[in-house]
């Protein structure tokens, strides 16, 4: 196993039983959760925790990543989940959403949230679809496949990742951390599958989306969510990156609200 950075923020009193583990999606690493996230839920009483998948922030693996695959990344989310002691809720945004997904296949969590999350059936309906939306941002985001963030305008990555009210000087504070991405898992989260399989009945899911988000559009995320067998919260006026968006605190809220009470009924 490669060595991993996990990112922890932990609450000042006592902490909820049941740990928060935190997967980014591509391009990114746990900073994307650092940023506003993980001291958020800390001061609410979540140990809450961020792992960077093999070749992705600090972690182990980079001169690999063109060579990791989704089952790579899934091993490590089982990785840092020994290291918390105890299986912890699974929170995946965009890819990430997609290795939750596969790791609780496997294994049962006490709930799951997907945010953004590339739905179960590949991003290959979004993408062709992507390509009738904004054509520009779909050149733009084949040249950063292929090619990684140098070679991509910034303006591109801006209306990808972001909506028109992501203020520019964060999005250029953001810029520089984005990073080279698996070209197989950029294949395998293509994949177009009409039969997909889904995680093991017993984990609760709560799924989230944007509405004015261009990667998964809202019609994905409602997809996801019906087989998921639970509803799709939509949240309007927001772009893909849930976590760095203005009123990204909605988002945390609705998270923490939902666990309190989900953890709630299953703790009774």
């Amino acid at each position: 196993m490669p060595k991993l950075e996990i990112l922890s923020r932990l609450p000042s009193g006592p902490a909820h039983p049941t740990p928060l583990l935190f997967v980014h999606g591509a391009f990114c690493g746990a900073w994307i959760w650092d940023e506003k996230f993980l001291g958020w839920f800390a001061e609410r009483g979540w140990a809450a925790h961020a792992v960077s998948l093999r070749g992705h922030g600090g972690s182990d693996g980079h001169e690999a990543l063109p060579w990791h695959g989704l089952g790579d990344y899934v091993s490590d989310v089982f990785e840092a989940c020994e290291r918390l002691g105890t299986m912890p809720v699974l929170v995946g945004h965009s890819m990430g959403g997609t290795v939750v997904q596969r790791a609780l296949r496997r294994r049962l969590a006490p709930a799951a949230v997907l945010m953004a999350s590339a739905p179960p059936h590949g991003l290959l309906e979004s993408t062709i679809g992507l390509a009738f939306r904004d054509p520009w941002v779909f050149q733009q985001l084949t040249l950063l496949c292929s090619f990684g963030p140098d070679l991509v305008d910034p303006e591109g990555i801006r209306r990808a990742m972001f909506s028109d009210r992501m203020p520019r000087s964060e999005i250029v504070r953001y810029e520089p951390k984005l990073q080279l991405e698996s070209r197989r898992v950029l294949l395998e989260t293509m994949h177009w599958n009409p039969f997909p399989p889904v995680p093991l009945r017993g984990t609760p899911f709560q799924v989230l989306g944007a509405e004015r988000d261009l990667l998964v559009p809202p019609d994905q995320v409602r997809s996801t969510a019906r087989l998921m067998r639970t509803e799709a919260q939509l949240f309007p006026d927001m772009g893909h990156t849930m976590m760095l968006e203005p009123d990204w605190e909605h988002v945390a809220e609705t998270i923490d609200g939902w666990l309190r009470k989900t953890l709630l009924a299953e703790a009774a």
